[in-house]
């Protein structure tokens, strides 16, 4: 507890005292107007401690989004540095084919990375862009096909990409430790005429398959994306959603 939330319940129990004066001495007038006065300084305090706590959560919140951020990258910048550094390395051996490859890699990398950004939804793309951040036991791989924007499908755009980051979230949640090397997750997302289609297709040890279900039923709760079969898999689970146009 922080020292605002304890001054505002300082505030609040000191109006105990004059409450029961109060009631002892009803009938003097000078005793309600020093109520009065001692109500509306201890709400006064409540409230300056509502607004203290409230900026200094708000000041927390925009220190972890920096430093996520900051991470992030960092991370991105570590990769693209290993790109170049290959890349030259090709180009130095006069590997063209070799060079070519890696140009190529690259420019998949890109944009992968430029159809993230244009899901529609901060949360989820901020999501997807700092999850290296957040654990070294995944590899997650996204596959989209073709532009995909969760707010302009006609359905509720948020809820279903907050299904998608806490569908990714069990994922990470249930890998097995000490399995050895990090367990790779592929999400492929697809849109055609009627339907939107996310895939997961997960490759490690979990450490409990019944524990990850429960948490995917529970994201799948009121959202627009609903499982393809009655059973979940991890190795193979499919969501979809009817679209209306």
């Amino acid at each position: 507890m922080n020292r605002f939330n304890r001054n505002k319940y300082y505030a609040a129990a000191s109006l105990i005292i004059p409450t029961a004066a109060v009631l002892a001495w009803r009938f003097e007038p000078w005793f309600l107007a020093g109520f009065v006065v001692w109500f509306v300084a201890a709400g006064a305090v409540w409230a300056w401690c509502v607004r203290k706590e409230f900026a200094l959560r708000e000041a927390r919140m925009i220190h972890v989004q920096q430093t996520l951020s900051i991470t992030t990258l960092n991370h991105h910048r570590h990769d693209w540095m290993n790109d170049l550094q290959v890349l030259y390395g090709y180009i130095r051996m006069q590997k063209a084919e070799k060079a070519v490859q890696c140009v190529e890699q690259i420019r998949e990398r890109m944009m992968t990375e430029s159809k993230i950004a244009k899901l529609g939804v901060p949360s989820l793309v901020t999501f997807l862009q700092s999850f290296r951040t957040l654990t070294n036991a995944v590899e997650l791989d996204i596959d989209i096909e073709g532009d995909l924007n969760f707010m302009e499908l006609g359905i509720d755009g948020h809820r279903a990409a907050q299904t998608m980051q806490d569908i990714i979230d069990a994922y990470r949640l249930a890998v097995k430790p000490d399995s050895g090397d990090a367990a790779k997750l592929l999400v492929d997302l697809s849109l055609n005429e009627n339907t939107m289609t996310a895939s997961f297709h997960y490759d490690g040890g979990m450490k409990d398959t019944n524990e990850w279900k429960h948490k995917c039923k529970r994201a799948m709760t009121d959202s627009p994306l609903r499982a393809a079969g009655a059973d979940i898999e991890p190795d193979n689970l499919v969501l979809h959603v009817e679209l209306v146009k």
